[in-house]
């Protein structure tokens, strides 16, 4: 197959990359500029980023926080801040809902907005002919509308994935990277 030398974006669900990330980062943290270049590289791509668009959720808190709570937001968006800094970085912040408790007490948090946001930046990026090839760092089926039409659009789409995406959109994407241990281990920070 030969490579196009065109530019290329990766879009990241953060909730589902920490999720991912937490059994493989070993305790170490992230850096997530060079996690994006060695996935670029183990695609074959010789291209040049556009740009990596990151969405999370800030983490819930209470109406009267706990000590607790206030140091998981603060740091968070101490995280969010710096990764929004980084080079070719946008983050972008949904809502956190809180959906009731588990029956072991349990709270139960949804992220809001994410999803759609995510959709949406890379349809409109692909109407525009801006992109390419996407690398989606994600694993949810409701991805797969997505997925389908900015195909439609003559985009190559890549998903980067850990143990846990939906076969749904594992069938709808043109290539899949796994997010290894081995991966993930070459882009631990050295601070």
């Amino acid at each position: 197959m030969e490579v196009r030398n065109a530019p290329y974006c990766f879009f990241i669900d953060g909730g589902y990359l920490d999720r991912e990330l937490d059994s493989k980062r070993q305790g170490n943290r992230i850096d997530y500029r060079k996690l994006v270049s060695v996935i670029a590289e183990k695609s074959g791509t010789d291209k040049e980023i556009v740009r990596v668009y990151y969405y999370h959720c800030l983490p819930y808190q209470d109406r009267h926080p706990t000590a607790e709570q206030s140091e998981k937001f603060s740091r968070a968006q101490g995280f969010f801040r710096a990764l929004q800094r980084t080079s070719r970085f946008e983050v972008r912040i949904g809502r956190l809902a809180f959906r009731g408790n588990r029956e072991d007490g349990t709270p139960i948090f949804e992220q809001k907005r994410v999803d759609l946001m995510l959709g949406l930046d890379l349809m409109s990026l692909a109407v525009k002919h801006m992109i390419d090839e996407v690398f989606l760092v994600a694993g949810d089926s409701d991805f797969v509308p997505a997925v389908n039409a900015v195909k439609k659009e003559g985009i190559v789409v890549y998903l980067v994935h850990g143990d846990t995406p939906h076969d749904d959109l594992l069938d709808e994407v043109d290539e899949r990277i796994a997010l290894t241990q081995e991966l993930v281990g070459g882009c631990f920070r050295l601070i």
